[in-house]
């Protein structure tokens, strides 16, 4: 039941907030979010509907389970104090919810902002429908911060929109060279045959500046708005996509996790240290070939592979001896646990997408 949820991303003072302020007609209200030329917003703000303007504390909102924040709480004390809620009555606040983040700033280490700055995003990039990375003409320097955060948004591709705002402020053969410019930084880091859509304008209230490509500009904040429209009305969709996407990801968690049970009981005999047998297989998979097995025995790609790295974490937490073989997961009336999420994967979830397509009510 949550509204499709829309994540502004990018280095500071690039009009992120301007841009919020000026999609939602806040400018010279009340309701405004704050902007400058310095870094403005030190707090992830999430500008949702309501019936009156009202500010909502992060500890407040992550203890509202109707709000999905409560997630939120892992991230600790520090963050919620970062995270700000706003209620707004307006018309297209009733069908999506913005999301304002703090400014990239590339000599800021995560320790000093006092909160896992990476995780917080990830767990906002996990849950959107649209995010748009937002860079102005003079912040096209890509830092250490800004890879990490485009590493992250790796297999989102789809949900990315690149906007080059304040582009009034160029004439318009500075404005080609900068066009350039942005996707040759930008290049290395979204590894994809397709590159994002990328909306050229000044998203604010103020005119245009003169001798600059205004139609162009208006064409471009039209081509937004219907996109950003396209999401909403898509909203069901990407939901499922978005389960059937999970359930991938849990499917390949589970088969990697069977293969180094199955390695590991393979390996122990009567006098084996099962610890030391077991680091053995951790610290490295491939010669036990853990994921190439997986990659020959099934249909995974080799691209959705997580990292092995995570898998020491992992069954540091979780002993490898408190899980069963997947193949021991199968009972007469049950069925089997992997069968029931391969046929979700490949039959149900995109039954029901197809059903959606059609207009039939799922």
């Amino acid at each position: 039941t949550s509204k499709p949820m829309v994540l502004f991303l990018g280095p500071w003072s690039v009009g992120k907030s301007s841009m919020i302020n000026y999609l939602l007609g806040l400018d010279d209200t009340p309701y405004q979010l704050y902007t400058g030329a310095e870094p403005t917003t030190s707090e992830f703000t999430v500008i949702m509907h309501g019936p009156k303007l009202k500010t909502i504390e992060g500890i407040v909102m992550a203890a509202d389970s109707s709000r999905s924040f409560s997630p939120l709480e892992k991230f600790g004390q520090n963050f919620l104090e970062k995270l700000i809620g706003i209620e707004v009555p307006h018309k297209l606040l009733e069908r999506v919810t913005f999301v304002d983040t703090p400014g990239i700033i590339e000599n800021r280490k995560q320790q000093e902002r006092g909160y896992p700055f990476n995780d917080v995003c990830q767990w906002f990039i996990d849950r959107a429908d649209l995010i748009f990375v937002v860079f102005d003409p003079t912040k096209l320097d890509v830092g250490l911060e800004l890879e990490m955060l485009f590493r992250q948004l790796k297999g989102r591709e789809s949900q990315i929109r690149i906007i080059l705002n304040k582009a009034d402020s160029l004439a318009t053969q500075e404005l080609m060279r900068v066009y350039g410019a942005l996707f040759w930084s930008l290049a290395p880091l979204i590894n994809v045959t397709e590159p994002p859509r990328v909306y050229v304008s000044s998203f604010w209230p103020h005119e245009y500046h003169p001798d600059t490509h205004k139609e162009l500009f208006l064409k471009e904040e039209i081509s937004l708005l219907e996109d950003l429209n396209q999401v909403i009305e898509n909203r069901m969709e990407n939901k499922i996509a978005f389960i059937r996407q999970h359930a991938i990801r849990v499917r390949i968690h589970a088969l990697l996790v069977d293969r180094y049970l199955q390695t590991y009981k393979d390996k122990m005999t009567f006098f084996s240290d099962g610890e030391l047998v077991f680091r053995d297989i951790v610290e490295d998979p491939d010669k036990f070939f853990i994921f190439k097995s997986i990659l020959a025995k099934t249909n995974v790609s080799k691209f959705d592979l997580p990292n092995r790295e995570a898998y020491k974490d992992f069954f540091g937490i979780n002993p490898i001896t408190s899980f069963k073989l997947l193949s021991q997961q199968c009972s007469y009336m049950g069925g089997c646990f992997l069968e029931k999420i391969e046929k979700a994967i490949t039959r149900e979830l995109p039954d029901l997408l197809g059903s959606i397509g059609l207009g039939k009510k799922p």
